[in-house]
């Protein structure tokens, strides 16, 4: 038997090699998406030992499939979510902090539609907007006219009044895997691809057996506690793997995305209000494309095989073609990517008013071994859910420390300046043989953990074969060695948007090298 606690960072085959058979924990969490990897990271932090399970790749399923955004949710004011919309405007500046590499504020251009919403109201949601962010970085809202400000020259010559507001954007995907790498430094146990089976409710602990899905291995764990942050699959988790019957109020909401080359130039962002009164972003992205999205569609079936349907595609460009001079077709799409939000489910009348807020529901079954169940939450707020997991566990862990999350910056985080752009220039002035796209790629991914990806290479030789347009064999072996990186999709899609730019006999070259190199 092994009781897990804190030590360094291990490897998949460095925790295979300690680990066969049994091991003791005090928390076991399942899934790997941004709240299940927050709650790891928190709780070890706090000096409690941790094990984390997530069925695929980190961060696979939801919280990869975002709009990438850091915001506070300007839409959810109409739905009178002030306290949500607070927060997440508060946390926008934690993570603004804590990771700046990864987060990159950004202009937002609502163009007015007043078939929609009037422009008072628009305005006055704004001023709102603002002063639920008293001490914000970014520049406040302002009104302005369309035709005189280079901001419209995108659009539709029609539109004559719009409103411009701060938000961030942010790499979701790199945002998980980087809470997982700082939750491993601080001692969880982080074991991707790795499903839990079945569970038995104990007095005071689980047991639960987990098994490894690229070689069917199995292994027991013993915890105190467990934590349900499956996302889409909770309800599955809780009935199936735990034995529970107790119902949950899940709503399943199905969001797709849509990448077309570019269709503005600059780097702000635009807000498009549909007659339904959705709001779609389109959003510049990875240097040449724009990013459009979300739908919000109800969904029932596998959350795997979740994928945008042809009339999501067809709403998607249909309302850019109101909006903007440069049209675009279903055939212009080089990618699209969709998701499943498990949301709370408040019995709203329609899937884009259910409430983003998170529920939390702890079972604990006449005082047996605890399961806390994870229901809904957003993206920007994943740090302060895991702070209030925490509290709602407190009962069971009452040796645990304080809040420590708002002031811990995410690897790569730790910059020597406030201003990307200094940093950017001192990447060059470093490393002046990088190329400079890849040298502001490699800043945006890994920050100030560019200096351990960068160690010893004095020549763009040193970073091996390019294995695939701006790929090389280092930035590979880095993420396979550092962070749990086993396929080409996690490399090129999670990992990296570089999937992008690859050509399908790049994508080959990638799977053997990576076959060639496993294990």
């Amino acid at each position: 038997m092994c009781t897990v606690q804190k030590s360094e960072f291990l490897s998949r085959e460095q925790w295979r090699q300690l680990v066969s058979e049994h091991l003791e924990t005090d928390l076991l969490v399942i899934g790997g998406g941004v709240n299940g990897v927050g709650i790891a990271r928190d709780a070890a932090g706090r000096g409690l030992s941790v094990v984390l399970c997530e069925q695929g790749d980190l961060g696979q399923a939801t919280s990869s499939a975002s709009s990438k955004l850091l915001h506070g949710g300007l839409r959810y004011l109409e739905h009178r979510e002030f306290k949500l919309v607070r927060e997440s405007l508060s946390e926008r500046e934690v993570l603004l902090s804590n990771a700046p590499h990864i987060v990159k504020p950004m202009r937002f251009v609502l163009p007015h539609n007043r078939k929609v919403r009037p422009a008072w109201m628009i305005h006055a949601g704004l001023i709102l907007y603002d002063r639920l962010a008293p001490d914000s970085s970014l520049d406040g809202s302002e009104r302005f006219n369309l035709r005189a400000h280079p901001y419209g020259a995108p659009l539709v010559s029609q539109l004559r009044t719009g409103f411009v507001y701060s938000d961030c954007w942010i790499d979701d995907a790199r945002l998980v895997v980087l809470t997982a790498i700082d939750a491993a430094e601080r001692g969880a146990t982080i074991l991707p691809r790795t499903r839990c089976e079945s569970a038995e409710r104990l007095a005071t602990s689980w047991r639960a057996t987990l098994r490894d899905t690229l070689n069917g291995e199995t292994r027991t764990v013993t915890a105190r506690a467990i934590v349900n942050a499956a996302g889409p699959w909770v309800g599955s988790v809780l009935q199936g793997s735990l034995g529970i019957t107790t119902p949950v109020k899940l709503r399943l909401v199905k969001g797709s995305h849509i990448v077309v080359p570019r269709i503005h130039d600059g780097d702000q962002a635009y807000v498009l209000q549909g007659d339904d009164r959705r709001i779609v972003f389109v959003l510049p992205f990875e240097r040449n494309y724009s990013l459009i999205g979300t739908t919000d569609v109800p969904f029932s079936g596998d959350p795997a095989s979740v994928q945008i349907s042809g009339s999501e595609t067809d709403y998607l460009c249909e309302l850019v073609n109101r909006y903007f001079r440069t049209g675009i077709t279903p055939a212009d799409v080089v990618w699209s990517y969709s998701g499943v939000r498990s949301l709370f489910d408040d019995e709203a009348a329609s899937a884009s008013t259910v409430t983003r807020d998170y529920r939390l529901e702890l079972d604990t079954d006449g005082g047996q071994a605890p399961v806390l169940t994870v229901l809904g939450g957003k993206l920007t707020g994943y740090r302060l859910l895991s702070e209030q997991v925490m509290l709602r566990l407190n009962e069971i862990f009452p040796q645990q420390g304080a809040d420590w999350t708002a002031g811990a910056p995410l690897p790569g985080g730790h910059l020597e300046t406030d201003d990307f752009g200094v940093f950017l220039e001192s990447i060059s002035m470093t490393w002046p043989w990088l190329p400079a796209g890849l040298a502001r790629d490699y800043a945006r991914r890994y920050g100030s953990r560019i200096h351990t990806l960068l160690e010893g290479c004095t020549a763009l030789g040193a970073l091996g074969a390019e294995i695939g347009p701006d790929l090389y064999e280092r930035e590979v072996q880095f993420l396979v060695d550092n962070e749990w990186a086993v396929t080409s999709n996690d490399i090129l899609w999670r990992r990296t948007k570089l999937g992008l730019r690859q050509t399908p006999a790049s994508v080959t070259r990638l799977d053997d090298w990576l076959s060639a190199h496993a294990g």
